[in-house]
């Protein structure tokens, strides 16, 4: 016996009521019960008279109390003896168990039962079981003891009650239990226990079943179990390893064939429904609609995810290739999966398996009299399922010996298996040899790898493909194609293989899903309750399987089927879905897409290091007749500095980039030039022709700041001919304020200048490897109703000019979008149960093609030009003290300047009064000159001049005169006075310096032990330099190193401090355990011996940024066409701060003072994401990562467990977070962002680090989350529902007009432009028409049409379920033909008065209504001309028909099944 089959054999559970199961809540929760001793001496003690070696043992169990119910398993502890505590005090048996379980039943009426059995011998008498007592816990608190929460964990006591637990079950036991009359109390015993949840169960839930009690030291598959050192392995359970395993090759075989097997199958079946009452001989038998393989992960306790179903088909065995070569009496036909399955969870542990069960889903007919309805219609008929063979597999049962290629033998008939339903019977068992009854029950083959021996996981094809594929090799023949008349009918049930739909899609299996592909047909999805009915084996099914919470639907590539529950049983409440998440956002690459509407699971998501995947050419979609009428508009040259062409490159072409040839060229300035030419045009569905008609273009090019464009309108070109292969080409030209087309040259041009006067000291080559290494990335804007029409990228390595002195190239860009669309299932609520989570389908669209010019022109580089002063000096990573002469600029005395000073400090005198305003200020005898003396110092020595010549000159008039006049005395009076505020005014400054002089030495002795050091500053990028710090004493010390802000910080690990030592080439010593840190504190410390000289790693690194607001608005007019961009700018994203180090010694004085003086220099954009959400919620989003080995940097074929990746978000209130995924597992970053009001746009950065330090970041991405108001609304496909909102003014009186993103299906009244006036409120009524059954998000903004501004923006969340289809219709139609086909149809008006009708179509592109309304009179019959489109590919297209009455309410729907053969 295995130790799967002897786990999974004691791991059986009772499931709980089925009416107790649609109370259960959406999420399990996990609890602990800790039942510490039992206290009493009167347990059983008439019970236990005379017998010896008693001992006691718990027996808990779950109860539902309202329907008399026990479920789950019953746990049992171990047994222990009685103990005396002491004299006086009852005896108690110390139990002090733990257990656990988890479940999603949290209603008052589930309880715990406790059960105190004694274990005891008789004399002459085997061991018996004695049930003493019993308890009730109360797990969950009810609404008339809100005393008792089920979160308390304070010790409480347990009261017992004399008999057994099976009294419960009486019928006269109602609630409250313990108040009932039947129940009699055990004085003085009772057992201690506490209860409390238990959250960290959560990461085990996967591997244990609902409501089942456990205890630590149990064995659980997947779970760490229990040590020496970890005696409870639940308390904090540790998970193993799990991986990815795969099938291949997987086939069944069936005893002694498969015709046969089915034959004598169908004829049991058969006689058992010819033998039910009211059914006879009529004709109609039971047919085998589809065979279902059902594959899972089992680890003895349940299925650690919901298995997968997929369907088999019969084929030749050994391949179809035999079928050609033998004929097909000699053919031996397997149930074969053409597909690979791709098992998760799985763990390297004997208890794990991989189960498979076959299930057989039957036709058989509908009818009470024996009779096939006269419909003669596929909905005549009911499906129902058996299982027909089990197989259950332990791959790591032997470690050592894992087999690849696996021959299993089939389970039948009563044999217990995972699957819980009753299985078809196996051969009679009178065969003698085991080997035979192997080989007659069947086989199961396949191979098996893991993800490091197999290939990576295929697409899996789509149900309705392999069932068209199948169609030629099924035993049954397909339906007759002949019959093609004029008038079509609809298609009977001639075969079990149906006219094309399959039974599976609409009786479904009540939990697991089928796999389907994401654009599924109406028909896979659509569903008819009113004639399927499930077999009394669904209902048991789904009873079996209600202990699986763990198992979720499989999203993305697999849609869940509908869920056939019993008739009787009311429906599910619905589960909500956020409709507005998707798990992985499609970055915008230069790769584009091949066709439109590609899913984005079959497309590699490139982030980190797009240039990697791109291709070498860029198609192009114009014919060359175009391309001329194109390039004969006067679109401005690139000229050289000589005047010439500047060569044209080809794209196709590759570019070997060669440093070297860059370097030594003599044109080191760089002009590029960006030219957007033209944009063509792609018809979308549901989109005008003439859209759009303007746009505008948003981006940013290296470091330089993000440029928005002016408005530009399409212009058609000359009219391509009828037969023209070509997309609409316009040529963009600029518009005036007005709204006019600026007489210009078309086209708008951009330039940047780089020259090394922009470029910081080395940055040349960061520019040259930003060119060979990235991609630009354009976000192309509608002007009018500002919504985002896709983004484009292109190759910047084309325009590195390799010593040539100028080159051009043009390119022709795919405008492409990310589009969400959600199963039409999830939006009818039919998901496969309750924990289901509907899948979201993402694609990619191309919306338009952009026609962009790049160019670069070499310039000599001007000699005159000075570089800043703020430029750094050589890059250097050790910083010494004294690194060079330095001064302190003082005042005019002295005239030599301080270079020409031969000393390492030197201060000049200044004036106190220039120096200390606050001094000055008190002074009273210059206050005229103090007030022009800050800092005219120059002004204020003429003035003093000027009076002193005045003073002269009045001595010397009164020497000639002999006598003073009348004025003299005050004048005198005047002077003693000013001579004697001078007096003043001395003792004044004499006093100032000496209170400020201590304090002015300190600084002056400060600034000489201060050693400054510039850094420019990245945001995310570390800046390693190493601080040269010498002891001067001869003692030794214990030096502090403090530091003002905390991003300038001392490196203490070895290892971080290693490896930038690597980075940065840094030749210095370096030494292992350098630091200790400071007690109490995290402030390091670093011990230094006399005169001793160390080097301290110190490490600058910031992620905060300030964002500001952003506006969604085109850009203003500019005065010329031709803009010059690149001008210098500081960074808005790093702020320029100076930091301090201080290095103390032990007594507090500082040795040592580092002075960085941070500077900001603008980062590099590697990708841009633009989300909408709606307001004031989280936005939640899975940005997918490239394989790692693909990562810039990274060596190829390294080592497979890949590098850890880290992220850092420049908000601190934006989430950011990664986690580390297994080798060849896609890396998510997964984002949580809160929402702001409507219309405001949040702004911030993340950046995606490869190194375990977080040195230089791989990629920065810039993040734009738009907030909308949300709206949702719930309709039908072809039916106009209306929906109000609310506008409200602003301010100002503005003139707007409301946009939408899908006009076809979006009607808005008005719809024209209005005035909305200051503060007023607007009604808009919002029409919805969708054409397609689904989940869809529409955009709606309210335009400035004057100032082009958003006023506001709603996101509707649209609903929309398909109505019932009331008739199907299959058509056949030829490839190629030229023409189309004409056929018509019948409509029978079922009211008995004259009733007008409108006819609409799903695909108006393919079928063509002769009229779209018309008018019977009751009763009457009317003929529907229907117009086919031709086709040039063979396939198949389902196209729905809808008939609404005068009201554009649906009557009914029809479906035509279209084969192009």
């Amino acid at each position: 016996m295995t130790e799967w089959k002897a786990l999974f054999e004691g791991s059986r559970v009772v499931p709980p009521h089925n009416q107790s199961v649609r109370l259960a809540a959406e999420l399990s929760q996990g609890f602990q019960i800790a039942l510490k001793y039992l206290d009493g001496a009167s347990i059983g003690q008439r019970l236990l008279e005379g017998l010896q070696g008693v001992k006691y043992q718990l027996r808990v169990s779950l109860f539902d109390i309202s329907h008399r119910h026990f479920f789950g398993r019953t746990w049992k502890s171990p047994l222990l003896e009685q103990m005396r505590t002491g004299l006086g005090q009852p005896d108690r048996v110390p139990f002090n168990e733990v257990l656990y379980f988890h479940t999603s039943l949290r209603h008052p009426s589930v309880v715990a039962i406790v059960e105190v059995a004694a274990m005891a011998q008789k004399a002459d008498a085997p061991h018996s079981a004695l049930g003493c007592c019993f308890g009730i816990l109360r797990l969950f608190p009810s609404k008339t003891s809100p005393e008792e929460p089920h979160t308390s964990q304070a010790e409480r006591r347990l009261s017992l009650y004399h008999g057994s637990p099976r009294a419960l079950l009486h019928p006269a036991l109602y609630e409250p239990i313990e108040q009932n009359k039947l129940m009699s109390v055990i004085e003085g015993a009772h057992l201690q226990y506490t209860l409390k949840p238990h959250p960290a169960l959560e990461t085990a839930m996967l591997f244990l079943p609902e409501n089942v009690l456990v205890s630590g030291t149990e064995s659980i598959p997947g779970v760490v179990p229990s040590s020496g050192n970890t005696v409870d392995s639940l308390r904090k359970p540790r998970l193993l390893k799990s991986f990815t395993c795969y099938l291949d090759r997987l086939s069944l075989t069936l005893y002694p064939s498969l015709e046969k097997f089915e034959e004598e199958l169908l004829q049991l079946l058969n006689t058992d429904h010819l033998n039910r009452k009211n059914w006879g001989p009529d004709g109609s038998v039971v047919v085998i609609q589809e065979r279902r393989l059902h594959v899972g992960v089992h680890n003895g306790w349940g299925f650690l995810e919901r298995p997968q179903v997929v369907v088999v088909e019969p084929e030749p065995e050994g391949g179809r290739g035999r079928s050609s070569r033998l004929s097909s009496s000699a053919l031996s036909y397997v149930l074969a999966l053409r597909s690979r399955l791709q098992l998760k969870e799985m763990v390297n542990h004997p208890a794990f398996a991989v189960v498979f069960w076959l299930e057989y889903v039957f036709s058989a007919p509908v009818g009470g009299d024996g009779k096939v309805s006269s419909s003669s219609s596929m909905f005549s008929r009911t499906a129902f399922m058996h299982c027909i063979r089990w197989a259950a597999w332990c791959p790591f049962q032997d470690p050592d010996n894992v087999a690849a290629d696996v021959a299993l033998a089939l389970q039948g008939g009563d044999v217990l298996g995972p699957t819980g339903v009753m299985v078809y019977a196996a051969p009679p068992p009178y065969r003698s040899s085991t080997e035979v009854k192997n080989l007659e029950r069947g086989t199961v083959k396949f191979r098996f790898s893991t993800r490091s021996e197999g290939r990576p996981p295929s697409p899996a094809p789509s149900l309705k493909n392999r069932q068209e594929e199948a169609s030629l090799h099924r035993k049954p023949p397909s339906p007759s194609k002949g019959r093609r008349g004029s008038v079509l009918q609809a298609s009977p049930p001639q075969s079990p293989q149906g006219p094309g739909l399959s039974i599976s899609q609409l009786a479904a299996s009540p939990r697991y899903p089928t796999i389907s592909h994401s654009t599924s047909s109406p028909w896979q999805q659509q569903q008819f309750p009113s004639q399927l009915y499930p077999s009394p084996l669904a209902s048991a099914y789904q009873l079996s399987h209600v202990e699986l919470p763990c198992a979720s639907s499989i999203a993305h590539l697999e849609v869940s089927l509908s869920q056939a529950g019993a008739p009787d049983e009311p429906p599910l409440a619905e589960q909500l879905q956020e409709l507005t998440f998707a798990p992985v956002h499609a970055p915008v690459t230069a790769l584009g897409t091949q066709t439109p509407g590609v899913s984005l699971w079959y497309v590699t998501l490139l982030v980190t290091h797009p240039h990697s995947y791109l291709p070498l050419s860029t198609a192009s979609s114009l014919s060359r007749s175009s391309m001329a009428r194109l390039f004969s508009v006067s679109f401005p040259e690139i000229l050289d500095i000589h005047g010439q062409v500047a060569e044209v490159l080809d794209p196709a072409e590759p570019v070997n980039f060669n440093p070297q040839r860059e370097e030594p060229d003599h044109l080191q300035c760089n002009e590029l030039v960006l030219q957007f030419l033209a944009f063509s045009r792609v018809p979308q569905e549901g989109m005008n022709a003439d859209w759009p008609n303007s746009v505008y273009f948003t981006f940013q090019l290296y470091r330089f700041p993000p440029i928005t464009t002016e408005r530009m309108m399409l212009l058609s070109m000359d009219k391509p001919e009828k037969k023209s292969r070509d997309t609409h080409t316009c040529v963009l030209a600029l518009i005036n304020k007005d709204g006019t087309v600026k007489s210009e040259s078309p086209g708008l041009q951009l330039k940047y200048l780089v020259d090394p006067g922009f470029l910081k000291p080395g940055e040349h080559r960061w520019f040259l490897r930003y060119l060979a290494l990235h991609t630009l990335q354009i976000d192309v804007w509608d002007s009018e109703s500002l919504m985002l029409i896709g983004s484009a990228a292109v190759e910047l390595k084309h325009v590195l000019r390799q010593g040539r002195p100028a080159v051009q190239i043009t390119h022709e860009l795919e405008v492409i979008t990310t589009e969400y669309l959600q199963d039409t299932m999830a939006v009818s609520g039919n998901l496969p149960g309750r924990n289901a989570i509907a899948p979201i389908n993402a694609f990619t669209t191309v919306k338009g093609r952009l026609h962009l010019r790049l160019g670069n022109i070499g310039h000599p580089a001007d000699q005159n030009v000075k570089r800043l002063k703020t430029l750094p000096p050589v890059r250097s990573h050790v910083i010494t003290a004294h690194d060079g002469t330095r001064g302190f600029t003082g005042g005019s005395l002295s005239s030599k300047t301080v270079s020409s000073l031969n000393v390492r400090n030197a201060s000049r005198a200044q004036r106190l009064v220039e120096i200390d305003s606050e001094l000055a200020s008190l002074l009273h005898s210059r206050m005229k000159e103090v007030g022009v003396a800050m800092g005219r110092v120059e002004q204020e020595t003429e003035e003093t001049r000027q009076r002193k010549l005045q003073r002269m000159a009045a001595v010397r008039q009164y020497e000639e005169q002999g006598s003073i006049g009348s004025s003299a005395k005050p004048n005198i009076m005047s002077r003693r006075e000013e001579r004697l505020q001078h007096s003043r005014d001395l003792q004044l400054i004499e006093a100032y310096r000496e209170r400020s002089k201590a304090e002015s030495i300190t600084n002056m002795l400060s600034k000489a032990i201060t050693t400054q050091h510039t850094l420019y500053a990245t945001l995310g990028t570390a800046e390693f330099f190493e601080f040269v710090l010498k002891n001067p004493f001869n003692v030794p010390q214990t030096v502090t190193i403090e530091s003002e802000d905390p991003e300038l910080s001392v490196i203490v690990n070895y290892g971080e401090w290693k490896h930038f030592k690597h980075l940065t080439k840094t030749m210095t010593p370096l030494e292992e355990d350098m630091f200790h840190l400071k007690e109490n504190t995290l402030t390091p410390q670093v011990y230094l011996r006399p005169k001793e000289t160390v080097y301290i790693p110190l490490k600058y690194q910031t992620f905060i940024s300030e964002h500001g607001s952003v506006m969604q608005r085109p850009a203003n007019v500019q005065s010329g066409r031709n803009v010059n961009v690149a001008q210098r700018h500081h960074s808005n994203t790093v702020q320029a701060k100076t930091i301090k180090v201080m290095f103390r010694a032990e007594d507090g004085k500082p040795l040592a003072v580092c002075q960085v003086d941070v500077e900001p220099t603008p980062h590099v954009i590697d990708q841009t994401f633009r989300f909408y959400h709606p307001e004031l919620t989280f936005l939640k989003k899975a940005i997918r990562l490239p394989p790692w080995d693909s990562l810039p940097g990274m060596p190829l074929g390294g080592s497979d467990t890949g590098p850890q990746i880290h992220v850092r978000c420049s908000d601190l209130n934006v989430i950011c977070d990664t986690k580390r995924a297994a080798p060849g597992e896609p890396q998510d970053v997964f984002l949580k962002v809160g929402g702001g009001q409507s219309p405001q746009i949040k702004k911030f950065f993340i950046m995606v680090f490869i190194d375990e330090w977080l040195a230089v970041p791989a990629q920065i991405w810039q993040v734009y989350v738009h907030f909308l108001q949300r709206v949702d609304v719930s309709c039908t496909t072809s039916q106009l529902t209306w929906q109000s909102l609310v506008l409200r003014g602003v301010q100002a009186l503005r003139k707007v007009k409301c946009y939408t993103s899908h006009p076809e299906e979006i009607q808005i009244d008005p719809a024209g432009v209005f005035v909305l006036p200051p503060n007023a409120v607007q009604d808009l009524q919002i029409g919805v028409r969708p054409r397609k059954a689904g989940s869809k998000f529409v955009y709606l903004n309210v335009v400035d049409v004057e100032y082009h501004q958003l006023v506001a923006s709603w996101l509707l969340c649209v609903s929309c379920r398909q109505p019932l289809i009331s008739k199907a219709f299959e058509i056949f139609l030829p490839v190629g033909g030229g023409k189309g086909s004409n056929k018509k149809i019948t409509y029978t008006n079922p009211y008995p008065t004259s009733r007008a009708f409108l006819l609409s179509s799903d695909h108006p592109d393919l079928l063509q209504f002769k009229e779209d309304s018309f008018q019977i009179g009751g009763g009457e019959t009317y003929t529907i001309g229907l117009r086919f489109a031709p086709s040039q590919c063979s396939g198949t297209e389902e196209i729905l028909i809808y008939i609404n009455n005068h009201e554009d309410k649906n009557e009914e729907t029809f479906c035509v099944k279209v084969q192009y053969q």
